[in-house]
């Protein structure tokens, strides 16, 4: 594997894998890499003949009081891992190399409507740096594809919608989500959980999947985010959000029959986000 950190090397590098005529894949990170990234880096490597991973902290997209400083920084174990999994090259810029008139003067790019809510409205500005570093990493290594977790689902969302406005000629593939053995969704930020803290995490996944049950049973959907919000609160977590959205994150109407369920808490000092995918019944009554 080659760890570039150069724009212009990393170019010149893809330059000559596309002139072979090679599929590219990209799959980009934060860092601090799991079982998850490297599911994004498998299915990469199954459809491409070169996969890029991309390691950037993106400033852009932590909020003034997020865990910026504190984001875990883990670039040899990264490193490590992704030369195991199969991965071709590593592109590891500097902020100021992406960002080099800093983060004021940068032009951003804003998806409307689908990054709005959700972790949108508890995170203002989130999504426009997530687009922002997503489109200049998709503009240098100009994939003919790109992989993301759908345990951020709304991220998801807003890439596809991204791609389908700016008439990008990317496939967007989102890889399901990959749970530790209780059914936690593995998260860089599952490390800032105590021992204690982890082993009530778990709870946030049982409870949608109890939730998931009920409204497929046809109860009230109302009725059961309030239970959600209720069980989530006895459990230890501080709800952000509990919602029941259509697959394109409109809102549940009684048409609907593919839906999801989001929800995002605190448990410490962790944000942990998490979604079902929920088949709702022909008769739905969303009344109360």
């Amino acid at each position: 594997m080659r760890t570039l950190r150069d724009i212009h090397d990393l170019r010149h590098t893809l330059h000559g894998h596309r002139l072979r005529d090679q599929r590219i894949a990209l799959v980009p990170t934060m860092g601090n890499l799991h079982a998850g990234h490297l599911a994004l880096v498998e299915s990469a490597r199954q459809q491409a003949d070169v996969v890029v991973a991309s390691l950037f902290v993106n400033p852009m997209q932590f909020g003034p009081d997020e865990d910026l400083d504190a984001y875990p920084r883990t670039f040899e174990a990264d490193q490590a891992q992704l030369t195991e999994a199969g991965c071709d090259i590593l592109f590891a810029p500097t902020v100021s190399a992406l960002y080099p008139n800093g983060l004021t003067a940068q032009t951003r790019v804003h998806v409307p409507e689908m990054g709005e809510g959700l972790c949108g409205g508890s995170r203002p500005g989130h999504f426009d740096g997530v687009s922002t570093v997503v489109s200049m990493l998709f503009n240098l290594v100009q994939p003919d594809i790109a992989c993301f977790g759908q345990k951020d689902y709304q991220q998801l969302a807003v890439i596809r919608k991204l791609v389908s406005d700016l008439h990008m000629p990317i496939e967007i593939i989102g890889v399901p989500i990959v749970r530790a053995k209780d059914g936690l969704a593995l998260s860089s930020r599952n490390g800032y959980l105590s021992q204690q803290e982890r082993a009530i995490a778990p709870a946030l996944y049982r409870t949608l999947c109890e939730l998931r049950d009920a409204l497929e049973r046809g109860e009230s959907i109302e009725r059961v985010l309030h239970q959600g919000q209720t069980a989530l609160y006895d459990a230890g977590f501080k709800p952000d959000y509990l919602e029941l959205r259509d697959t394109m994150l409109g809102p549940v109407a009684n048409t609907t029959r593919h839906a999801v369920l989001l929800a995002a808490a605190k448990l410490g000092p962790a944000r942990l986000i998490d979604n079902l995918s929920v088949q709702l019944p022909a008769v739905t009554d969303t009344s109360h």
